[in-house]
């Protein structure tokens, strides 16, 4: 399509550049632009062009174009405004979808923008109307009806106006009253309260009462006689009467070519996207709705007769209050498509691209800012976890129907054959957030599939519904799931019962991972909180180069790395080498440098591929309210969404591609609750956007009152509308007339429930969790020997990894032993003392990875060095007064240093302790050692001790489990 000069009007210049909502009235037949202070306000006998610019993810904008007409406006005005509406397309690159909005049968999209609603005024301009301005205060009566947006019509003040299936506002000088009928549903007088309080704030400066009327209470109170006196006294309703409504039912589609200003019928036994001509214009005729389909090729001209073809055929068949989409090849919306038996997943758009160019270098010329016609670059940047990865966490792997508790130590190693259960439980807002997940391996059997996802709903509905669920396949993994595990490796076969079973039976090969045997692994992540280690198949076609891999049998390890890897991706191999082969040296290979022995490990070469494997990315998110009718799934989009569009009565499903929420509200019955999960692989199924999304995408189920930070960061969300008394009426009823919310008593922190049948505390053996970010922690590879050796003296099997970063905690209690049981250690304090000796030789130059801190632990003042006291002083100091927030947890062993702060025996601050000390800072627990015993567990006084570098004094305390 050529666009010329002529064809652009000058009101248009620079529309759309960036994100918001623009307004022109046509006047005398030209658009004449509409001050932002009065968007929303329209008259009735005017029409309007209004323009909706989105801000995009991928940097992009996308343009929605409405043109309003009101009830009383003209036909030339409406004309005009149609045309008007096609020249802002052409003028924004020709890719805008257009909407027609008759009042009174204005779409839920448009009516979005405005909300809460839009009630029309009286009067006009070019329609020789004159605006009616309001000198006295007159009682009228509005009749609500909508769920998600609210359609708003005045009707007659009369008691026939009323029914029982609506809502009505009776707005009188003094107060207003709002009316709801008994079939009404809850969300419906929920969001009727919301255009009460824009008639207060509109039409009485936010001074007024407010009631609210139930229908059928009769004169029941003093309110309800009130309403009733304006009607002439109480008196039954009649039943509702549809002969003033629009009846326009969707019918069998009907689509027809426009040629030369005519209609001609398409004749075909089903749609398919092949009938439509790139260099014509053609109109589906859906009944409500009226599609007008343009070919990229066809001209303006053509557009132009396109729609005014449309308008007569509609107008002579009395369908003057349908809506008309109008859509541009290659940008159809979901709604069309589906009218379709088949559509191509992509079309060919490349000349879009060339003719938003054209119309770029047009405006350019004329002096318009042209950013954000063209299509803006993808913006780089890594996913964020928006979760506190400072929790608790426990992992059972499924066996048939039970589910077996994972050491520490293994929680994260997981078998592609089995399938898994994980429970994170880390510090929330306002309490402690749980997210309970099902992980299935691509190899497990349908049977523990079942179970896992049996087991991890029973351990929700244990915790009364208060925690997050989700289910995740292998391979699509979210970054939130990547980050709790932190270092994640994924072998090849299975442990479990089933998958023996299965491939017992299936007589398969049981390819399951042995330490000596040949294994190949891709290493991916983005640092040393998010790396991953899968095991592939040990040939060199499973090679990438841009990742880096570990390849080993019983004798030889291999790191190899591809030619578009960076140093970061390097780096990750060496963190992984030491979970996978800790004890063994490896031999570097780079690509197109390999050794005979590395190619005869995979079978010989072969060809491999260079791209990065694809991965979901998040998009725009959308909202949609779910209902289930017969167990069939019914959705219905929600535009312009915010946290009030949630209503606790229903399921919302918030979709945004690369994963998908299911938000269930408090009120929501329970069997519902159970057939969330079930609801969200329906719609996966349904792709109601047809997106062609996989089945396999990440389902989270979240609980209202319990929504984790990565589903609200979607939102402006208060926390506290969460934890409302009431239903969604009662609610805002409480807001609109307290001014306040009636909030539930605020839920307590309580700790990690246990799963394994026996304490409710976490297994000791689980390792504690930190917030993996701390500037503090560098995790290094090729330790000396001296301190390997010194280290094989404090491991364990439940501790972590020496070569993976110690945590900082943020806010765990450590426990420990008494004093007596520090001889023990003699031995250990002496070899302490040789190793901080060494520590004082500087460190070879290296370069770390350190990550970036996102809490920061406010230090405590360190005590100054203290000489040491005799056993009276001692005594002495420990009948002293203690501070009242720690003398509850002083106990036998406890004493109090010159300064005033507690001390604690070193066993009782250990991060293994069986008996923690609580209320310290955590990240400072050697200061709360008395200088005596300092000295002997570390083997320098405190004060050469913090003289010395930071990760010198980490590795001191790492090695005495005070990290």
């Amino acid at each position: 399509m050529s666009v010329s000069n002529k064809d652009l009007d000058p009101a248009f210049q620079g529309a759309g550049q960036k994100a918001g909502i623009e307004i022109w009235r046509i006047e005398n037949f030209n658009p004449t632009p509409v001050p932002k202070s009065l968007h929303g306000k329209f008259f009735t006998g005017d029409s309007y062009v209004i323009l909706k610019t989105t801000a995009l993810k991928n940097g992009g904008l996308r343009h929605d174009i409405h043109y309003w007409l009101g009830k009383d406006t003209s036909q030339d005005e409406a004309g005009t405004a149609a045309i008007k509406t096609v020249e802002l397309d052409a003028a924004l690159g020709g890719r805008a979808v257009q909407y027609r909005e008759v009042q009174g049968q204005e779409t839920e999209k448009f009516l979005s923008y405005f909300k809460p609603c839009i009630i029309p005024q009286e009067g006009g301009v070019a329609s020789g109307f004159k605006h009616i301005e309001a000198e006295e205060h007159q009682t009228r009566l509005f009749v609500c009806k909508g769920k998600h947006v609210v359609h708003v019509k005045e009707v007659p003040f009369a008691r026939s106006s009323l029914n029982h299936d609506d809502i009505f506002i009776l707005d009188t000088k003094s107060k207003i009253f709002q009316f709801n009928g008994s079939n009404s549903s809850i969300p419906e007088r929920a969001k009727a309260l919301e255009v009460v309080q824009y008639v207060k704030d509109t039409y009485h400066d936010g001074k007024c009462e407010i009631a609210a009327i139930e229908d059928g209470k009769l004169m029941a109170d003093a309110e309800s006689g009130e309403f009733w006196s304006f009607f002439g006294g109480f008196a039954p309703l009649p039943r509702k009467t549809n002969s003033d409504e629009h009846k326009s039912s969707d019918v069998a589609p009907r689509l027809f070519c426009v040629e030369k200003g005519e209609a001609v019928p398409v004749e075909a036994d089903s749609f398919t996207r092949e009938l439509l001509d790139t260099y014509k214009c053609y109109f589906l005729d859906c009944g409500t709705e009226v599609f007008i389909w343009m070919g990229r090729n066809t001209s303006l001209t053509s557009r132009k007769a396109a729609c005014s073809t449309a308008d007569e055929l509609l107008h002579s068949l009395d369908r003057s209050k349908s809506h008309i989409i109008r859509v541009i090849e290659g940008f159809e919306t979901v709604k069309f498509r589906s009218k379709f038996k088949s559509w191509p997943q992509s079309s060919n758009v490349s000349v879009t691209e060339d003719s938003r160019g054209k119309v770029a270098a047009l405006l350019k010329r004329q002096g318009v800012n042209v950013k954000g016609i063209l299509k803006a670059e993808t913006p780089k940047e890594e996913p964020q976890p928006y979760i506190d990865c400072s929790g608790d966490l426990q992992v059972w792997r499924v066996n048939g129907r039970k589910k077996t508790l994972l050491p520490a130590s293994d929680q994260s190693k997981f078998y592609s054959g089995d399938c898994y259960i994980f429970q994170y439980s880390y510090p929330g807002e306002e309490k402690e957030d749980h997210l309970i997940g099902t992980w299935i391996g691509k190899q497990s059997v349908e049977g523990e599939r079942v179970s896992a996802t049996s087991l991890a709903s029973k351990m929700v509905e244990s915790l009364k519904f208060l925690s997050t669920q989700a289910r995740i396949y292998e391979g699509n993994e979210p970054i939130q799931f990547f980050v709790i595990f932190q270092s994640f490796i994924v072998f090849k076969g299975g442990v479990s019962e089933g998958y023996k079973n299965h491939i017992a039976e299936k007589e398969l090969p049981d390819n399951t991972y042995a330490e000596d045997g040949v294994a190949l692994f891709r290493v991916q992540g983005s640092g040393p909180d998010n790396m991953q280690a899968i095991q592939v198949e040990s040939v060199a076609s499973s090679l990438n180069s841009s990742y880096c891999y570990i390849l080993f049998n019983g004798s030889s390890v291999f790191t190899w790395s591809g030619s578009l890897t960076t140093s970061e991706d390097q780096e990750l191999v060496e963190r992984m080498l030491d979970l996978i082969k800790p004890n063994m040296q490896s031999k570097l290979q780079k690509e197109g440098a390999e050794s005979d022995q590395f190619w005869d490990l995979l079978g010989g070469k072969s060809e491999y591929p260079s791209q990065k494997i694809a991965r979901e990315v998040e998009s725009d998110p959308h909202l949609f309210s779910c209902s289930l009718l017969k167990e069939d799934l019914r959705v219905t989009e929600v535009h312009n969404f915010d946290q009030d569009d949630l209503m606790t009565e229903d399921i919302f499903i918030l979709d945004c591609h690369s994963d998908i929420f299911v938000w269930v509200g408090q009120q929501v019955p329970s069997n519902n609750k159970m057939n969330a999960l079930n609801i969200g692989e329906q719609f996966l199924e349904h792709d109601f956007l047809l997106e062609k999304v996989s089945l396999q995408t990440p389902i989270y189920i979240v609980m209202e009152g319990s929504e984790p930070t990565f589903f609200t960061r979607f939102f402006s969300w208060d926390y506290t509308k969460s934890t409302m008394h009431g239903n969604s009426f009662q609610r805002k009823l409480s807001i609109l007339i307290n001014g306040r919310a009636p909030v539930m008593d605020k839920p307590k922190r309580r700790t990690a429930v246990s799963y394994s049948g026996r304490s409710a505390a976490p297994e000791k053996s689980q390792r504690s969790r930190s917030m993996s970010f701390s500037p503090e922690r560098v995790r290094v590879r090729g330790r000396s020997p001296a301190f390997n050796a010194l280290a094989a003296n404090f491991e364990n099997a439940g501790a972590r990894n020496m070569s993976t970063p110690p945590p900082t905690v943020r806010k765990i209690y450590p426990k420990s032993v008494t004093p007596a049981d520090s001889e023990k250690l003699a031995s250990r304090s002496a070899a302490i003392a040789a190793l901080s000796a060494g520590f004082e030789q500087p460190a070879p130059a290296r370069n770390f990875i350190i990550p970036r801190s996102t809490k920061v632990i406010p230090a405590s003042p360190l005590p100054k060095p203290e000489p040491e006291k005799n056993s009276k002083e001692n005594s002495v100091e420990a009948t002293k007064p203690k501070p009242e927030t720690i003398q509850e947890d002083v106990k036998e062993g406890d004493a109090e240093d010159e300064e005033g702060l507690t001390v604690y025996p070193y066993e009782r601050l250990k991060t293994t302790s069986t008996d923690p000390v609580a209320d310290i800072d955590v990240a400072k627990r050697e200061t709360y050692l008395s200088s005596v015993e300092f000295k002997e567990k570390f083997g320098v006084t405190k004060d050469v001790f913090y003289k010395l570098p930071k990760w010198k004094q980490n590795k001191l305390k790492m090695s005495l489990q005070l990290f």
